[in-house]
């Protein structure tokens, strides 16, 4: 059974920091694009950030450019995203999900799923 775990997130103040992690297992994703997508209440899911298989290219979200570390570590089937100098706007669940094909930058080119993990940044 493929699944995608992802983990990390909860409730900072505006400025603070989160790391968050993305757990693999039940197919080798170390061949795969991985991104990080965010949804908040009432609006579409939307890209943050992706990262080639090797680790090497990276891709962000303008607002989060800056701001927002992504990384993999392909022997612990993991990938991650640093968040820091966070501030409200960020508040979504957050989901890493593995590319199938098309865009990087489009939810609908990814075939697996996280269940998601709440990212709440008060003011």
């Amino acid at each position: 059974q493929v699944q995608l775990v992802e983990s990390g997130g909860g409730l900072v103040q505006a400025g603070g920091s989160l790391r968050l992690s993305c757990a693999a297992s039940g197919r080798t994703f170390s061949r795969d694009f991985m991104g990080w997508f965010r949804q908040a209440p009432g609006k579409e899911r939307k890209f943050v950030a992706g990262i080639n298989w090797r680790g090497g290219t990276t891709y962000y979200e303008d607002s989060v450019k800056g701001r927002f570390t992504i990384s993999r570590d392909n022997a612990r089937s993991s990938v991650y995203l640093q968040m820091n100098s966070l501030i409200p706007e960020d508040t979504a669940v957050y989901y890493c999900a593995a590319l199938l094909s098309g865009d990087y930058n489009r939810w609908d080119s990814y075939k697996y799923w996280g269940q998601g993990t709440q990212v709440t940044v008060s003011s």
